[in-house]
């Protein structure tokens, strides 16, 4: 039989009547003869609650304290979980991360995953058939022995890496969607669910804008070849064959997909802010002295546009931040502008960058071309354009979002069946 991960987000986990819903999930797997390990997240709304208080007790809080307190969260839903799953007739125990243990950076809040054991897990899999629940998004750094946290998001890296601890067949992430969609079917309605979906093909999704999985836990897949199975946990346990494959899009290597579309998805963001960096000259270590100071406060800089005057002398830099480090960023460059030697400093919030994906792209050439003209078309100007292998983006105004993804959409036949 299969060893599967399990996850369930804090949607999925909201009060005990969904709790129980989780249990049935498991317990149709156990029963199947799988062995299982689930991953939890907080109850939705008690880590934003956690944090408040954090804030609450003091502004300027000990980051290693604040771990201690917002982890809090998972391990109620674990100990809930396995009460549970035992008042059901299933052996059941829950773990915190530091019980495995899951070794960390020191990073707190955004600490990375360096080590998982699954030694134990895997013992009381074959000794005793023992469900394990285990509270999501914490660790433990070795050196210190504090309990860590991994950031927004962060459970479902948890689960990614201890399916790759314990070599599990498959990690299924249950979330409040049906799987991965071409894009927001919100914004498009004729959006369609992928069946699969190519790791690299992922990654710039969840980097550019899709919310349905953490970054991070697509990079561990795709390093330790983790299959990935996005579905609902929303569909009724009794409904579905543990034996056969339900509603849900899996997150795979690129050999594993027979058909490759051209273009996959469609993702945007609304989260971005343009700064431009008007006549500054044109030499070697400017752009070291704008980028630099801007990476050494932690501010991601992602679409860069460089024009030169017609004498060569000076040039306008153009770039995006996130829009929640905006007016960071405008400050840091201040305080730079006497190194950097800029005339004027322009900015903007009322931009968004929509993205085309697919790995198709390697071989099909003019991708990017349809898409000029297609937006062009429909009078909408390009800010700024940046490219990769397998995704292009483009910088818009805001208000274009939605028919610039609509159009792009229907351009490259994602609308159809």
């Amino acid at each position: 039989m299969s060893r599967l991960v399990l996850k369930f987000g804090g949607t999925s986990v909201a009060d005990i009547d969904r709790i129980r819903n989780v249990a049935r999930h498991v317990k149709r797997e156990y029963d199947a003869g799988h062995d299982v390990a689930v991953v939890v997240s907080a109850m939705s709304g008690k880590t934003n609650e956690l944090v408040a208080w954090c804030r609450e007790a003091s502004p300027m809080h000990d980051a290693r304290e604040y771990d201690a307190i917002v982890s809090s969260g998972e391990q109620v839903t674990a100990g809930l979980l396995a009460i549970v799953l035992q008042s059901m007739g299933i052996t059941a125990r829950s773990w915190q991360g530091w019980q495995l243990p899951m070794f960390t950076s020191n990073a707190h809040g955004s600490a990375r995953i360096e080590d998982v054991n699954g030694a134990e897990l895997v013992k009381r899999f074959q000794e005793r058939k023992e469900v394990a629940v285990i509270a999501g998004f914490q660790g433990i750094h070795q050196q210190t022995g504090r309990i860590t946290t991994l950031g927004r998001g962060g459970s479902d890296t948890s689960a990614v890496a201890i399916a790759a601890a314990i070599q599990a067949d498959r990690c299924d992430i249950y979330t409040d969607v049906d799987g991965v969609y071409t894009t927001d079917p919100r914004v498009v309605p004729k959006a369609r669910r992928l069946d699969k979906v190519a790791f690299e093909e992922m990654l710039e999704l969840a980097s550019l804008g899709a919310k349905v999985l953490q970054v991070r836990s697509v990079e561990l897949g795709m390093v330790h070849k983790v299959k990935i199975f996005v579905r609902s946990s929303f569909d009724k346990p009794e409904d579905i064959d543990p034996h056969g494959m339900p509603p849900g899009t899996l997150i795979c290597d690129e050999e594993d997909i027979v058909e490759q579309q051209v273009v996959t998805g469609i993702a945007f963001s609304k989260d971005e802010a343009q700064i431009s960096i008007r006549n500054v000259e044109d030499k070697p270590g400017i752009a070291a002295a704008i980028f630099g100071p801007l990476a050494d406060t932690s501010i991601n800089v992602d679409m860069i546009v460089q024009n030169v005057s017609a004498d060569g002398k000076t040039t306008d830099l153009t770039f995006t931040v996130p829009a929640a480090d905006y007016q960071r960023s405008l400050d840091v460059l201040g305080k730079a502008k006497d190194k950097i030697g800029y005339q004027r400093l322009d900015g903007a919030t009322d931009v968004a960058k929509v993205s085309v994906i697919g790995i198709g792209m390697r071989s099909h050439a003019g991708v990017a071309a349809k898409a000029f003209n297609a937006l062009a078309a429909r009078n909408i100007n390009i800010r700024a354009i940046t490219t990769s292998e397998i995704k292009f983006s483009v910088l818009i105004d805001a208000a274009y979002t939605e028919l610039a993804v609509r159009t792009l959409h229907s351009l490259y036949g994602l609308d159809k069946a």
